[in-house]
């Protein structure tokens, strides 16, 4: 509660900054933000489950260094690595999301069949990698349709190409850049070489979101393997709170006497 209410005063703050200069991208951001904070209590009340403290404020911070200090103050650009760093937390995150999700079903009574740690893990990791991709298209359509620079441009100095082989032949041509005029500017000198649009970086994103996804799976794998034992993990699962319909009230009869 003490970090989602520190986080919010200053998400308020910068909302309010952010109305009084006219910039109302960015309060829109802030108010995304704020509307993603209610969601680990929405989904605590909606589906009868307890986030573990540690696994809220991971997911309150990585809210906060994502759209407040990575979108409004620029993070992703002055900052180097931000947004890798963001990326493999995000598969990190989703992949225990997707383990949870699963581990809630495969532990409530009302459910027959039993999933195997090793299916657990291939499960979180697939979901992790499935929410990376899709986010990747969205970054992409964004781009296409909005004009935005959602996948970072990369400098780009050597061009490795089949289609460079004046033979024609399936063999590659490695072709450093030297000299690069665009509209009548030397890109040499500034930004430094060709800009590739999207493709570097989509891929090291979805890298990167495939290292945190191992990650937290391996974790999760032996976490089912000995249940209980694990405290690390066990701070970033929730635990379905008993209700009297899953046999944790008082039998009738106790009921019956009271």
């Amino acid at each position: 509660m003490t970090i989602r209410g520190v986080l919010s005063f200053f998400i308020v703050l910068t909302l309010i900054r952010a109305a009084f200069m006219g910039r109302y991208e960015n309060v829109f951001v802030c108010v995304l933000a704020l509307i993603l904070f209610c969601v680990p209590m929405a989904l605590e009340k909606r589906l009868s489950i307890d986030i573990p403290p540690v696994m809220e404020g991971i997911i309150y911070c990585f809210i906060f260094a994502a759209e407040i200090l990575g979108e409004i103050n620029s993070f992703y650009t002055i900052i180097p690595y931000w947004d890798t760093m963001l990326h493999t937390l995000n598969g990190f995150l989703v992949a225990a999301v997707g383990f949870s999700l699963v581990d809630l079903f495969n532990r409530s009574e009302r459910f027959t069949f039993r999933l195997s740690p090793l299916f657990l893990a291939i499960v979180a990791f697939c979901f992790s990698m499935t929410v990376g991709v899709l986010w990747e298209f969205f970054e992409f359509g964004s781009d296409q349709l909005l004009g935005t620079d959602m996948q970072k441009d990369f400098i780009v100095q050597t061009v490795n190409s089949v289609s460079l082989n004046p033979s024609g032949l399936n063999t590659v041509v490695h072709e450093p850049i030297t000299s690069l005029v665009v509209n009548g500017e030397d890109w040499m000198e500034f930004p430094g070489g060709y800009l590739d649009v999207g493709l570097i970086d989509t891929m090291k994103d979805l890298i990167v979101n495939c290292v945190g996804a191992l990650i937290f799976s391996f974790i999760g794998y032996f976490y089912v393997k000995k249940r209980g034992k694990g405290r690390f993990a066990a701070s970033l699962i929730p635990v379905v709170l008993p209700t009297p319909e899953d046999g944790d009230g008082p039998p009738e009869g106790e009921a019956d006497e009271k």
